[in-house]
């Protein structure tokens, strides 16, 4: 279930102007992480000074450039091989303080409860997916309430005036999705431990001992710097 993160290299063709051009200027990947935090601070900004309807122009703006750079930082890290571990690392926090900074927006209209709530609830699906990578299995993303749709949620906010529906919906949705990647995540770690108990029982066969079997399916599956990816 990938929600509108099957979107995602419909959008990157969209940014491959941008991306060149980035790359030709030599701006870092990191900088870019730094700049998606900034705008995603803009957004919230709005969210607080600016009253509904008119806050959808900068919120739908500033979130829109937030996700481009989201996009952006891994795809210039590939393409001008400067993945590193540190920037896989800058890349997990900027894109949840991000994500809290946006929802921290809601905070003048609704009560504090209500966004903490959103708050907690919206980081569960990211903690969900590195775990699993932590485990040793692909990084799951998507939705049914991913980056991508949290940022539509807080689109339609700000447009309507409604931040406490809104901020139900990512709550309940956030739940949802967290519960989706926990039992992908599960599946897939079953999977590679039953592959591991295989070639564990065919090197003892074979006379090669069982030194890494159980650590097989983790070279395999989990980049070091996935998070940059």
């Amino acid at each position: 279930m990938n929600g509108l993160y099957a979107l995602k290299p419909w959008f990157a063709r969209r940014l491959t102007l941008l991306r060149r051009r980035l790359i030709r200027s030599d701006i870092s990947p990191n900088s870019v992480t730094f700049a998606g935090l900034l705008c995603a601070g803009a957004a919230a900004a709005s969210f607080a000074m600016v009253p509904a309807p008119w806050a959808v122009v900068p919120v739908v703006v500033f979130l829109t450039a937030r996700l481009a750079c989201a996009n952006l930082d891994g795809s210039i890290a590939r393409e001008t091989g400067k993945q590193t571990r540190l920037g896989s690392l800058l890349n997990e926090i900027g894109d949840r303080a991000a994500d809290l900074l946006v929802i921290l927006g809601f905070l003048p209209h609704i009560s504090l409860p209500l966004v903490l709530s959103a708050l907690l609830a919206s980081s569960a699906p990211s903690w969900i997916s590195i775990a699993g990578a932590a485990a040793g299995v692909r990084r799951i993303n998507g939705g049914p309430m991913g980056k991508t749709e949290r940022c539509l949620v807080a689109a339609v906010a700000a447009a309507s005036g409604w931040y406490a529906p809104a901020a139900l919906v990512v709550i309940v949705g956030s739940v949802v999705t967290a519960g989706v990647r926990l039992f992908q995540v599960a599946v897939l770690c079953n999977r590679l431990d039953g592959e591991s108990g295989r070639r564990g029982e065919g090197d003892r066969e074979g006379g090669n001992g069982v030194g890494d079997s159980g650590r097989g399916g983790e070279g395999r599956d989990h980049d070091p710097l996935s998070g940059r990816l």
